[in-house]
């Protein structure tokens, strides 16, 4: 195995093609299908079922994808510090559900470090992509929540990506909605009161599963969704049409403004927010720093 054909697997991952993994590379497309060849028999494993549509990665493609990038990531650093004789920044990456608190810590945590010394990124983001992210080392740390309905399903899929959650506070239900919304001064809102106004949810794409809601609750039989993909429009929603939407209560003025309010669900049930991890991989300087930032939520 060589740190060519790592860069070999890297690449036709992200163009799903053999011909265009190629070009990017500027090897043949021969060339480049026999190293993958080779590489299978030594490792005993296939990695890539080709089709009419283009590449297939496997399950076993998958878990070796996630080692071939990180492989791939430390010799372009190698290189930039050694052969090109410069010092590579040091890279940090979370990313998120969407959480107004978890980009404000993460704006806390980027006023406290130097530019020049990092490169820095953060991706509030659909629940399967932020699992994606850290199983693929393109991130870090990622924030969600587990609840009752969906933590056994939930814990299987990260377990079976080589992930770990780590909780950081419980906390009840609430419902968030504009100021001027009719319900806006209770001091506490039931379903029923909610049912004649519209409920706000994040697309989720391809992998629209129930347990991959961001919203609690997600099979409850609503009178209408309204699904949108970023906070913005989430916000608008709320605002022009009375949505709102069920969230954990820890909202950030900074960022979403001043004109909503969170106010608690008539609800017993509870949600853990917290972060998940590669196991067995310990944190960086600024993971460690960024989770303390997090904890001070509570």
């Amino acid at each position: 195995m060589t740190l060519t054909q790592l860069q070999y697997v890297v690449a036709i991952a992200e163009t799903k093609s053999m011909n265009k993994a190629a070009a990017a590379l500027f090897v043949s497309q021969p060339a480049l299908s026999g190293a993958i060849k080779d590489l299978e028999e030594e490792l005993q494993t296939e990695l890539f079922i080709r089709t009419n549509k283009g590449i297939v990665i496997t399950t076993e493609g998958q878990e070796f994808l996630s080692y071939a990038r990180q492989m791939v990531e430390l010799g372009n650093l190698v290189e930039e510090r050694f052969v090109n004789k410069t010092i590579a920044k040091k890279k940090f990456s979370v990313s998120m559900q969407h959480y107004s608190f978890a980009v404000e810590a993460f704006i806390k945590l980027a006023k406290n470090f130097s530019i020049g010394e990092y490169e820095l990124a953060v991706h509030e983001t659909k629940t399967h992509e932020v699992i994606d992210n850290v199983k693929d080392y393109r991130s870090e740390l990622g924030v969600l929540y587990l609840n009752s309905f969906n933590e056994k399903a939930m814990t299987r899929i990260l377990e079976d990506n080589d992930l770990e959650f780590m909780p950081l506070y419980d906390c009840g239900i609430s419902v968030y909605l504009s100021k001027n919304h009719p319900l806006a001064e209770k001091t506490k809102i039931t379903m029923d009161e909610l049912s004649e106004y519209p409920c706000l949810s994040f697309e989720q794409g391809e992998r629209n599963s129930f347990y991959f809601a961001e919203e609690v609750f997600s099979t409850h039989a609503y009178k209408q969704i309204i699904k949108a993909d970023d906070r913005a429009t989430m916000l608008n929603l709320m605002t022009g049409l009375n949505g709102y939407t069920l969230c954990s209560g820890i909202i950030c003025q900074d960022l979403n403004g001043d004109f909503y309010v969170s106010v608690p669900l008539d609800t017993t049930d509870t949600m853990t927010i917290g972060y998940i991890k590669r196991k067995n991989i310990p944190l960086s300087l600024l993971g460690r720093k960024y989770i303390d930032i997090l904890k001070s939520y509570k």
